[in-house]
């Protein structure tokens, strides 16, 4: 088998916001996180789309040489030790792919765009983290450059979570994009946020909270603000937030804004997050918030020690799949079981040198027949559309189009060209993983409960050869059958198959 991951001496993780970009590293040690170092610059790509919705050269050029700097700082980290994500501006950008390309060059570092609802578990898990563990459910609010997040939980566990599409930056843009700050522009984004809100509103009082908490860099520039004006002790408080929009229309322009513990970098998006966190303390009743330190870039620290402790998200997500969707447990185990058999037999020749890629194998095999819910007519097609666009805790986006990939594979014609829109480093390999997951399915099509008899598959390079005992294979002439066919699947993708 694959060897055990080591675990590494530091982790870091950095999230790609549409208003600025941020980094944490911290030393692993006895399965604890300590922060060692921080690092922030504020980017504004939410700012830097034209009209094309296509971020423009000159703020790419910003955010690169920014990944630069973050890349000098981690450059000695091992794979697998760093986890970065681009958020709301990066999945909706249309040059987003483009981009990443030059940005994961910059960085040094694979870089995930994640789901919002995906961005929201991880606020919500960094969040609990950094709180004294209480038995009240909490509510947990982030203002980003270009979405905000909404979070209800208990202990580290979210309970209903959702990511709208609206930011500091975005709001900003879209009412107040002249630099004028008057009531009627106050009064148009507050009725705006108010109906982004209104759809989720029943939802939310359902749940039920007992604390709200706010971590973003928008809302803990309030609370800076309205301490340091008195308008409040400690935490904000809707009466505080009341004074602090009168404050900025009082200012009547962006550029005249001049509050007493604003930074002057965060100035300029600053009247839009102080409208949603407005509209939010009012659409959902909440009197006062408290202000969290940690937030999206925690939740992927301890998201990462999760994977390298073997606490994966991903795997709870999966079995939640196969009971969502009814799957056959027993027929799955055996496709899964021999799909690992080829593949401690291939690894060597094949180069899989890292036990994620066996993960990512039974992940594949638990969930090959989740498009028979639709209809068995083309399953695997079905099922990779599934797996595409569910929001699956735990993946990133790049990540749902690799399982997707695999399991729209299993069977059929092979899908060549779907592997040519993985990431780079993950096309051979997957493609490779794919074709022990068909190995398996074939051998287990008549779904039989006899155990299949031991064998030999023999790899290299572009050729595999299975060896049966003897007479095993001329007494199963529908396997013989299968098998000759998928010579043909694979010597269209250059792979050859042989078996006796």
């Amino acid at each position: 088998m694959p060897h055990q991951k080591k675990l590494p001496d530091f982790v870091a993780a950095l999230d790609l916001g549409s208003n600025s970009f941020h980094m944490i590293v911290a030393r692993l040690q006895e399965g604890q996180l300590h922060i060692v170092d921080r690092m922030r610059e504020m980017v504004r790509l939410a700012d830097g789309l034209d009209e094309n919705h296509s971020i423009r050269p000159e703020v790419q050029q910003v955010a690169l040489d920014c990944l630069q700097r973050f890349g000098q700082r981690i450059k000695e980290l091992p794979h697998g030790a760093v986890r970065a994500v681009g958020t709301n501006t990066l999945r909706n950008a249309s040059n987003s792919i483009e981009f990443l390309a030059q940005a994961e060059q910059a960085l040094g570092h694979p870089i995930d765009i994640i789901a919002g609802i995906e961005e929201a578990r991880l606020i919500y898990l960094g969040v609990s983290h950094s709180l004294a563990t209480t038995p009240q459910k909490r509510l947990v609010m982030d203002i980003g450059g270009s979405s905000t997040e909404l979070i209800v939980g208990e202990s580290f566990s979210p309970d209903y979570m959702e990511s709208m599409e609206m930011g500091c930056v975005t709001l900003t843009q879209r009412f107040f994009g002249d630099g004028k700050i008057s009531s009627g522009n106050i009064k148009k984004a507050l009725l705006y946020a108010r109906l982004e809100l209104e759809p989720h509103l029943n939802n939310y009082r359902k749940w039920g909270w007992q604390q709200a908490i706010g971590a973003s860099g928008t809302i803990r520039a309030v609370r800076s603000v309205v301490v340091k004006a008195d308008w409040c002790k400690g935490g904000i408080t809707l009466s505080a937030l009341k004074k602090l929009v009168e404050a900025l229309e009082e200012s009547g322009k962006i550029e005249n804004i001049k509050l007493d513990g604003l930074s002057t970098e965060r100035a300029p998006v600053f009247v839009g997050g102080v409208i949603i966190l407005l509209a939010t303390f009012e659409a959902l009743g909440i009197e006062e918030m408290s202000v969290s330190d940690g937030a999206l870039r925690e939740g992927l620290l301890y998201d990462l020690l999760g994977r390298l402790q073997h606490e994966d998200v991903r795997s709870q997500s999966v079995e939640h799949l196969t009971r969502r969707y009814h799957l056959d447990r027993v027929h799955a185990e055996r496709v899964r079981f021999t799909a690992q058999y080829c593949f401690r037999q291939a690894a060597l020749p094949w180069g899989f040198d890292d036990e994620d890629e066996s993960q990512w194998l039974n992940w594949a095999a638990t969930l090959h027949e989740t498009g028979l819910a639709i209809a068995h007519s083309s399953h695997h097609q079905h099922a990779a559309y599934i797996l595409a666009h569910s929001d699956i805790p735990g993946f990133t986006q790049q990540e749902q189009r690799i399982l997707a990939t695999l399991v729209r594979s299993h069977r059929r014609k092979f899908p060549a060209k779907s592997f040519k829109e993985l990431p780079k480093q993950w096309q051979r390999h997957a493609k490779e993983l794919a074709i022990l997951l068909r190995l398996a399915c074939i051998l287990n099509r008549s779904r039989s409960t006899t155990p299949l008899p031991a064998f030999t598959l023999i790899a290299s390079d572009h050729q595999l050869h299975l060896q049966f005992p003897e007479n095993w294979l001329s007494e199963r002439p529908l396997t013989h059958a299968d098998l000759d066919e998928e010579k043909d699947h694979l010597e269209a993708i250059d792979y050859q198959l042989s078996f006796e």
